[in-house]
């Protein structure tokens, strides 16, 4: 919506494609799809999010104005969140150390970021200088779509496919595309394929 501030959405509940767009008078299909960088993380990252969200109850259950706001955590190199015994343990770390406001047990530091409403927890954003996504990971991304694409809509005159890197997630940031000239040899039936990140919204035009 940034980059096409023109573009007005008229369906949001359609499947395939995601969204229904009108722009210039044409009616865009825009199909969404997020780029996993690091698939090993994507199950720790699951896990972690439900250990966020039972220390979120906690706090929400004892005073949510008093805590509300988005807490950024980092956590020891050592900690292991797949282990179920240590999940309590390490749910509690996490509660005590947003009561406390300084680190304890699993938590390495935190910091606090103004939130009107709730308590809300994330792992905190740190950029790895090296952390390449590369660019066969779209391409495979693209082709799977490629195969999806005569099953979509077909009374939109345009389709249009957006790769997303969703930088506030372990499992999907990056730093930097590794080969992205092999980018330009796309092939596919999609009118515009986009790659967009969500921290600063940079935006590159595939296709």
């Amino acid at each position: 919506m940034h980059h096409f501030p023109e573009v007005k959405f008229e369906d949001f509940t359609c499947e395939s494609p995601d969204f229904i767009a009108k722009l210039n008078d044409k009616k865009i299909g825009i199909e969404l799809t997020e780029v996993i960088n690091h698939l090993e993380m994507k199950k720790v990252e699951s896990t972690l999010n439900k250990i966020f969200r039972q220390a979120e109850i906690l706090l929400e259950q004892e005073d949510t104005t008093k805590y509300r706001g988005v807490y950024f955590l980092e956590f020891h190199t050592n900690v292991r969140f797949d282990n179920l015994e240590h999940q309590e343990e390490n749910i509690i770390s996490i509660y005590k150390s947003i009561k406390k406001n300084k680190a304890v047990g699993c938590v390495k530091s935190l910091r606090k970021s103004f939130h009107r409403r709730n308590v809300f927890i994330t792992h905190e954003y740190s950029m790895n200088l090296f952390d390449e996504l590369c660019s066969e990971k779209i391409l495979e991304l693209i082709e799977k779509k490629n195969e999806k694409f005569p099953y979509y809509d077909t009374s939109v005159d345009e389709c249009w496919l957006v790769i997303v890197s969703d930088m506030n997630s372990i499992a999907s940031r990056y730093t930097f595309i590794q080969d992205k000239e092999h980018l330009n040899e796309v092939k596919s039936p999609f009118h515009k394929i986009f790659h967009l990140e969500n921290l600063c919204g940079n935006i590159t035009s595939i296709k």
